[in-house]
């Protein structure tokens, strides 16, 4: 149901809008503390290793037991609100903007709207549009993942006015490139893998068996998500070090801090400091996350579209009548 079918459309693009919020919502609170898990690996200096006497964070168990001893159970879910605000819009933008694009795509082309290559192109479009919608949210987000105890932004509001009037509007599009570069062929592969594997799993799940279809969302999604993040992830280490720019003395409790003079500057101090292995920091609980999320984002959209679609349908029409 993921993209334009003109044999079986049923959901519209503000319909569409509507399930890519409620999955991105969803999703968002099950996987929020890999999300913290891998911002921390992400901006750590020091070597993910126990052989590094100043790492804060050796791996996931042990970085999952400090975090809980110093900051408690709330901490996994640091920046929650703006991750949710970022969730829900991306969710509505890239769905609302795949399923116009793919449309478009089959009405004014000779292309087939369901072909894996329409979606990679489409994907990366429509991911693209929702990033330079949320960005700001991203970067609250990130910045509220990031900072340790005693807190620097108590709440959302503080952080949004106190980040406005000493870095300036600018400040909330840190990474902006990195994002955009970063997310076009993230978003684009995990479309295109996903509509390859559907269509790969006909074979295996009939159409009909909807227990079946439902659990093969999810594993096509989640194979997805895994393939994608790791062609793609050294980008996302860039634009996480970039996002938290100017916030340096909120990062003194986690280790070394390095000011980055731009995207470039970024990969050659990474590169320098921290061999090509820095651009992988974090690849464990990220690969995780994308297993978990882009899974789930498949599924729970997948899903609300056939609740609406069954809504539709002149059956319930007909038992709401009778």
């Amino acid at each position: 149901m993921v993209g334009y079918d003109p044999e079986a459309k049923c959901v519209s693009a503000a319909e569409a809008a509507a399930a890519g919020s409620a999955s991105g919502l969803v999703t968002r609170v099950l996987v929020s503390p890999l999300d913290v898990l891998k911002i921390r690996f992400q901006l750590q200096i020091e070597q993910l290793s126990s052989r590094s006497p100043t790492a804060k964070y050796h791996g996931i168990l042990q970085a999952v037991q400090r975090i809980f001893r110093e900051e408690g159970l709330a901490a996994f879910w640091k920046g929650h609100v703006p991750a949710q605000f970022l969730s829900v819009g991306f969710g509505a933008v890239q769905f609302m903007a795949f399923e116009s694009l793919t449309e478009l795509v089959h009405n004014v082309t000779s292309f087939n709207a369901r072909h894996s290559f329409v979606h990679l192109v489409c994907g990366g479009l429509a991911a693209c549009t929702a990033t330079v919608a949320v960005q700001p949210m991203d970067t609250l987000r990130t910045r509220f993942a990031a900072q340790g105890e005693p807190k620097i932004y108590p709440n959302l509001r503080h952080a949004v006015v106190t980040m406005y009037q000493t870095e300036g509007p600018q400040t909330f599009y840190r990474g902006l490139t990195p994002t955009l570069v970063a997310i076009f062929p993230y978003a684009g592969l995990q479309f295109f893998f996903y509509n390859i594997l559907q269509q790969f799993s006909k074979w295996v799940i009939p159409d009909e068996a909807k227990y079946g279809a439902s659990i093969k969302d999810l594993v096509c999604g989640s194979c997805a998500g895994v393939v994608s993040k790791s062609l793609t992830y050294p980008l996302d280490v860039v634009k996480k070090r970039l996002q938290v720019g100017g916030f340096e003395h909120a990062r003194a409790a986690f280790g070394q801090v390095r000011t980055y003079g731009g995207f470039l500057d970024c990969m050659r101090q990474i590169m320098r400091e921290e061999g090509p292995g820095g651009f992988f920091k974090g690849l464990s609980p990220s690969l995780l996350k994308a297993a978990f999320s882009t899974g789930l984002i498949f599924f729970w959209y997948e899903l609300f579209c056939g609740l609406l679609c069954a809504l539709k349908s002149p059956e319930s029409t007909k038992r709401k009548e009778g």
